[in-house]
C-alpha cells in the first residue's frame, strides 16, 4: 500500500532539500503537508487554509524579535505544517527564544544555508502533492466501483469490509441494532462492543461523521443513512499513512454500498412483516393461524420458553398520516420496537396499525425465574423514553403487559390481560404496566360490562353518594384516603390537607352513614372493592 500522506519527514528527504536543515520542531515530523506557499507578508489570515509549509526569506517582515515570535506563533495558531526560512541578509540567524517556541509547539523549523530557488522547490512538492490527489481519486474511484459490485452479492456487507481491510489493512467494523454486527478481521469483535457501548449512550451525536478513540487506537465513524434515518454505523480504524479525509471519503462510497445492501433488505423484510403482523392479529384475536406461521415467527416450543403479550397504544389516528405514507412510518415504528425487545433478551413477534403496536414477546426463563418483571418493565421505560426520533411519542403512549403463558392457545387471553392493564394505567388507577399487579381489579374488570359493579358500588356507598350530593361536600374522598391509609388518621389527614378536628367530623359523619364497624375487616373489604369499583367505572 503506497502512502498518500506527505509529511515534513518525507519533505526533508527530496532532492530539492539537500541543502535544508532541520533547527528546531523535530517532535513535528509527521506533520502532513498540504501545500506548500512563498509568504513574504505579515498580513497571512486571507492566506493561509492550514497544513501549508510556508517559505519565506524575511524580506518584507520587521526582524525584531517579538514580532518573530508573535509570527511564528500565529502560523502555529493556523495549524501550519512548518516553516523554511532562507538565512540570508533578512534572517542572519535563527533567536534561541523562536527555537524554544517550535519545539515546544512541535512546529517544524527548516533553515537553508545558501541562496534557494524557492519556486522549484514549491513546484516539486505541488507536482508530488497532486499526484498523491490524483493516485486518491483514481483509488476512490476503483474502490466505489469495488462496493457497487459487492453489494451485489451474497454477504456483501462482510465482503465491502474485507475490502476495506485490505486496502486499509486496519481493522473495519460496521454496527446496526436491526441486523447482527459485521467486523473484519475477527479480532475486530472487542473493538464492536467498544464502538457499540460508546454509540448507544450517546446517539444523537454520531448522526455525522466523527472520530472515537479507545486506549490510543482512533476510528473514524460514517453513518449510513437511507430513507431519512441513520441505519447503522460504519468504523474503520485509523491508518497514519493517509489522510484522515480520504479515509472519511472511501467510508462513505462504502456506506452508500452498504445502505443500498440495506435498504432491499428492508423491502424483503417489509413484506416478511406484513406476513407477521397478519399472524400476531389472527393469533391475539383467537382465529385460526396455520402451522408454518408458528414456525416462522416463533421460537420453537420448549420446556423453557414464555411469553408475555404487550400492547402498545400510540393514539394515532388515521388522518395523521398521508397512506403514502403510513408505510414507511409502520417499518419506523416495527424496526424500533423491535430492537428494544431483542436487547432485553425478548424474540418479538410484532403487530402494527396505525393506533396500536401488539407483541408476542418471547423468552427463554427457568421455571422459577419466569414471572421476573425486570426486563419487561425495561421496555415499556424505553418506549416511553421515546421522543418522536421513532415515529412514536413514548409520553403519550399507553402499555401493558400480560401475565406469563407457554401455551400459545392463551394469546388472545393475554392480549385482553395486556389491553386492561393498560387502560388501568393510563388513566391513573394504577401504577404498574403488568396485569398481575392489578390486584382486586382483575376480579372487578370480569364484571365491567355486567351493570353488576354499579350495583354493588350503590349497595354500599348509596348513604355517602347522597349526603355529597345533598351536602355539596366529598364524603367519599375522605372514604377513600381513610381505607387506603389503612386507617391512619394522621396519613389521611396530610392526604386530605385538612386538620385534624376536620377529619374528625367527617369520619363520625361515615359512622352515621355506614356504622361504626365500617372498618371491621368484612365490611371493609366491601368497602374498598365498592371504592375501587367506582373508579373503575368513572375510568371508563
Amino acid at each position: 500500500m503506497e502512502k498518500l500522506k506527505l509529511t515534513i519527514k518525507e519533505v526533508l528527504e527530496r532532492k530539492s532539500f539537500a541543502n535544508a536543515r532541520l533547527i528546531a520542531g523535530k517532535e513535528g515530523l509527521d506533520r502532513q503537508v498540504k501545500w506548500s506557499h512563498i509568504l513574504e507578508v505579515k498580513e497571512l489570515d486571507t492566506l493561509i487554509n492550514g497544513g501549508e509549509l510556508i517559505f519565506t526569506t524575511g524580506v518584507g517582515l520587521q526582524l525584531d524579535l517579538q514580532t518573530q515570535l508573535k509570527y511564528v506563533k500565529r502560523l502555529i495558531d493556523e495549524e501550519v505544517a512548518g516553516i523554511c526560512i532562507e538565512m540570508g541578509p533578512y534572517f542572519k540567524e535563527i533567536p534561541q527564544e523562536l527555537i524554544e517556541l517550535a519545539d515546544r509547539c512541535a512546529f517544524p523549523v527548516i533553515i537553508f544555508d545558501k541562496t534557494t530557488r524557492f519556486v522549484d522547490i514549491t513546484q516539486d512538492l505541488h507536482t508530488f502533492i497532486i499526484n498523491q490527489h490524483h493516485q486518491m481519486l483514481s483509488q476512490l474511484d476503483a474502490l466505489s466501483r469495488k462496493f457497487n459490485s459487492l453489494s451485489l452479492t451474497h454477504n456483501g456487507i462482510l465482503k465491502i469490509l474485507q475490502e476495506l481491510h485490505q486496502f486499509f489493512q486496519q481493522r473495519a467494523i460496521f454496527i446496526t441494532d436491526n441486523e447482527k454486527p459485521y467486523f473484519f478481521p475477527s479480532d475486530s469483535k472487542v473493538w464492536e462492543k467498544e464502538i457499540r457501548t460508546q454509540l448507544e449512550q450517546s446517539p444523537d451525536e454520531y448522526i455525522e461523521q466523527r472520530l472515537l478513540t479507545f486506549e490510543g487506537i482512533t476510528f473514524a465513524v460514517m453513518p449510513v443513512e437511507g430513507l431519512g434515518q441513520v441505519l447503522g454505523h460504519l468504523c474503520l480504524q485509523l491508518d497514519q499513512s493517509r489522510p484522515e479525509e480520504f479515509s472519511f471519503l472511501i467510508l462513505d462510497r462504502a456506506s452508500l454500498a452498504i445502505a443500498q445492501i440495506l435498504l432491499r433488505h428492508r423491502t424483503i423484510e417489509e413484506r416478511k412483516q406484513n406476513n407477521e403482523d397478519e399472524f400476531v392479529r389472527n393469533l391475539v384475536n383467537g382465529r385460526t393461524v396455520e402451522l408454518d406461521d408458528f414456525q416462522a415467527f416463533l421460537p420453537p416450543p420448549s420446556r423453557n420458553t414464555y411469553y408475555r403479550v404487550f400492547t402498545i397504544s400510540t393514539k394515532s389516528t388515521d388522518a395523521e398520516f398521508q397512506q403514502s405514507d403510513w408505510e414507511e412510518i409502520k417499518l419506523q415504528r416495527l424496526m424500533s420496537v423491535r430492537a428494544l425487545f431483542k436487547r432485553a433478551g425478548f424474540f418479538p413477534a410484532l403487530s402494527c396499525s396505525k393506533s396500536e403496536i401488539v407483541a408476542i414477546a418471547s423468552f427463554i426463563s427457568a421455571e422459577h425465574l419466569k414471572n421476573e418483571a425486570n426486563r419487561s418493565l425495561q421496555v415499556i421505560r424505553q418506549i416511553t423514553d421515546m421522543k418522536g426520533l421513532h415515529f412514536i411519542d413514548g409520553k403519550n403512549c399507553a402499555c401493558g403487559v400480560s401475565s406469563v403463558y407457554q401455551d400459545v392457545e392463551k394469546a388472545k387471553k393475554a392480549y385482553e390481560e395486556a389491553g386492561k392493564a393498560a387502560r388501568m394505567m393510563h388513566s391513573g388507577i394504577v401504577e404498574s404496566p403488568l396485569y398481575e399487579n392489578l390486584g382486586i381489579y382483575k376480579l372487578l374488570l370480569e364484571f365491567e360490562d355486567s351493570g353488576f359493579l354499579k350495583s354493588y358500588a350503590e349497595s354500599y356507598l348509596a348513604p355517602v353518594f347522597e349526603y355529597d350530593q345533598k351536602m355539596d361536600s366529598n364524603l367519599f374522598a375522605t372514604l377513600a384516603a381513610y381505607l387506603e391509609s389503612n386507617g391512619s388518621k394522621k396519613e389521611t389527614a396530610d392526604r386530605l390537607f385538612v386538620v385534624r378536628q376536620t377529619l374528625y367530623l367527617r369520619l363520625e359523619k361515615l359512622e352515621t352513614l355506614l356504622g361504626k364497624d365500617f372498618m371491621a375487616p368484612a365490611k371493609r373489604l366491601a368497602l374498598e372493592s365498592a371504592v375501587m369499583a367506582i373508579r373503575l367505572l368513572d375510568a371508563k
